[in-house]
């Protein structure tokens, strides 16, 4: 409790976490009635979306990718859009373009599949660079310009990418401004024997129906609760203190920005709302600290899990504030 006792909480913010945690826990239970996958990888997809985040899934075809993103959409009675990435893609088919209207003889803006609550960029990797390019304005500054233009994306908004990591034929890989845009990274895996009977089981007369538990709105305020989770000082510092350690690391050869110390923080602050806790604590950065920050870095060793392998060895050498 030190770092909560170097704050004084109004009784409305702790009241807010609680039901906050309450409409989290309700979520979660909700998504995981449908979503057979470890329950701490459904966390870390919700928590992109109420970090006011975005989500890169990476793993192999066929293990409920397209299936999560499009039950979180549905849990929250939100609007839920799926692309297709493809070498042939177009920025404007992502984005919208101006359509020239012969009645009246002027251009109108047609948005496109971004303008949506949850947008599954399926296979992000497979579409050139310029198409990638063009979701970097919507992932980071919730809107997208256009002929001069800006135009707001609706509330909430999150991107849920996914690659595949057994065929990189014909991929360009995301550059790290793409990868910085994501809060977190994640994988489903292979399901055991026994989560591969649920899903036998859940989907032997057709998929599952989803119900929605909680609305849009619902959403946007359970994010301003999340910014009003308070971080204490001591908090703070060992977010940047494990930040410069892990850009010092022997084996790492690009470190993070700083919008990634920025994006550990909220992360942070989201899993302490998701506890219960209107403060954070070095215990939540220590649970995001290796989805938020492995995909930041290029490490020496190309091996998969390196890059986790190495923050997680940073945080033992951190000294943790008492």
């Amino acid at each position: 409790m030190a770092y909560a006792e170097q704050f004084s909480f109004s009784e409305s913010i702790s009241h807010a976490v609680a039901g906050f945690e309450q409409s989290f826990s309700t979520l979660l239970a909700n998504v995981s009635s449908v979503v057979v996958a470890p329950e701490h990888t459904v966390r870390m997809a919700l928590l992109g979306l109420f970090a006011q985040g975005h989500v890169l899934v990476e793993d192999r075809p066929g293990v409920g990718k397209t299936l999560l993103a499009k039950t979180i959409a549905e849990s929250i009675e939100g609007e839920f859009t799926r692309v297709q990435f493809t070498p042939d893609l177009l920025p404007s088919d992502i984005t919208g373009a101006s359509i020239y209207n012969s009645t009246d003889h002027s251009f109108e803006f047609v948005p496109g599949p971004v303008f949506t609550n949850v947008l599954l960029a399926d296979e992000l990797n497979r579409t050139n660079p310029r198409t990638q390019a063009a979701l970097l304005e919507a992932m980071a500054e919730g809107q997208v310009t256009a002929d001069g233009v800006t135009h707001r994306l609706p509330e909430p908004f999150m991107v849920i990418a996914t690659q595949n990591t057994l065929d990189s034929s014909g991929t360009f890989p995301l550059p790290d401004t793409e990868l910085d845009r994501f809060l977190v990274r994640i994988s489903i895996g292979l399901p055991s024997e026994e989560a591969e009977m649920e899903i036998i089981l859940r989907s032997e007369h057709g998929n599952p129906e989803v119900r929605p538990v909680l609305h849009v709105d619902e959403v946007v305020a359970m994010q301003q609760v999340v910014r009003a989770v308070a971080v204490a000082q001591p908090v703070r510092e060992y977010i940047v203190k494990l930040a410069s350690s892990l850009r010092s690391h022997p084996s790492v050869r690009g470190g993070m920005s700083p919008r990634g110390t920025v994006q550990l923080l909220r992360a942070a602050q989201t899993w302490a709302a998701t506890e219960g806790r209107d403060f954070a604590t070095p215990g939540d950065v220590q649970t995001v600290v290796a989805a938020v920050l492995a995909h930041r870095i290029h490490v020496d060793d190309r091996e998969a899990g390196a890059a986790e392998a190495i923050v997680l060895e940073t945080v033992r050498r951190v000294a943790v504030p008492v």
